[in-house]
């Protein structure tokens, strides 16, 4: 779930690669988003090691506190 509210980034750059994609393995640690508060860009990262099963926001939504950004299945 998001840590902050903000703009989300599914990429580091416009029309960029995204961090990740439905179907993909992730570790803890690894860049899964970048959520801009108040101009300052955070990296989000996986608390755990998984499969992404579902991305729950499009790039560039306005995120909440708290709000589910992603569907990981733990591994």
């Amino acid at each position: 779930s998001a840590p902050l509210v903000g703009t989300f980034y599914e990429s580091s750059t416009p029309g960029g690669k995204a961090y990740v994609s439905v179907g993909q393995s992730v570790s803890a640690g690894d860049t899964l988003c970048i959520v801009e508060a108040m101009k300052i860009m955070n990296e989000i990262e996986s608390d755990v090691n998984g499969v992404i099963k579902e991305i729950l926001v499009d790039n560039e939504d306005f995120i909440e506190y708290g709000q589910d950004l992603f569907v990981i299945e733990k591994r």
